[in-house]
């Protein structure tokens, strides 16, 4: 099976897409899902989103022309509700 496509975008598309990535790789890893992630600036989604099976971001976003599901991970930030975060990546991710 192939590697799932991921895309984590952030403000600058460096530091906080950087820890979301590193948690978003050992969780999937750990429940046997093998993903390719991508790191990208949340203004380069537009673009780019579509090409990937998930988007990952550490803030709101909303583009009618992305039809790629796109899941929120703040918590994976602030350490609060992780692992329903997570688990829901990995859900998407298995479907």
């Amino acid at each position: 099976m192939a590697n799932k496509r991921v895309i984590i975008a952030c403000g600058n598309g460096v530091a906080t897409s950087t820890v979301v990535a590193a948690k978003v790789k050992d969780y999937c890893a750990a429940n046997g899902v093998s993903i390719d992630v991508t790191q990208c600036r949340m203004i380069e989604l537009h673009d780019k989103a579509n090409d990937y099976d998930l988007v990952v971001t550490s803030g709101k976003f909303s583009d009618p022309d992305v039809k790629t599901p796109c899941i929120m991970a703040i918590s994976l930030l602030t350490g609060i509700n992780e692992e329903p975060t997570l688990q829901k990546i990995v859900d998407a991710l298995k479907d």
